[in-house]
């Protein structure tokens, strides 16, 4: 079945940066978009990226545009999620997730084909 094993997270203070890692097995990872997702204590999830199969295409919430960078390797079945000037609003748990197609949001990503998340802390 689906794989999906996030790392990276760790604690850092604000204007730090971090590199987030998704190691994928169990399904064609090239064929497939992908998504960072994160949550929050006590929050919903909140979609942060988008890629499509191929790489070319990317998206992002206006939340991280212009500090997060969403990247994938289709050699080693890997997604990447690259996190610059990162504030204490970033914190939450960082889940990668497979998605049906290519979207801004959740919605197209099943529940039972995201990971077990990397724990991103902000803090000073």
């Amino acid at each position: 079945g689906v794989q999906l094993v996030e790392s990276g997270g760790d604690m850092v203070q604000p204007g730090e940066s971090l590199r987030l890692s998704c190691a994928a097995s169990g399904f064609e990872f090239s064929s497939y978009a992908m998504s960072w997702i994160r949550q929050a204590p006590g929050k919903g999830p909140e979609w942060v990226s988008a890629i499509n199969s191929n790489g070319v295409s990317t998206d992002y919430a206006d939340a991280v545009k212009g500090r997060f960078t969403i990247s994938r390797n289709n050699i080693n079945n890997t997604l990447y999620l690259q996190l610059n000037s990162l504030k204490i609003e970033d914190t939450a748990m960082y889940y990668c997730a497979k998605c049906r197609f290519y979207c801004s949001g959740y919605h197209c990503c099943p529940q039972n084909a995201w990971g077990q998340g990397t724990q991103v802390t902000v803090s000073s």
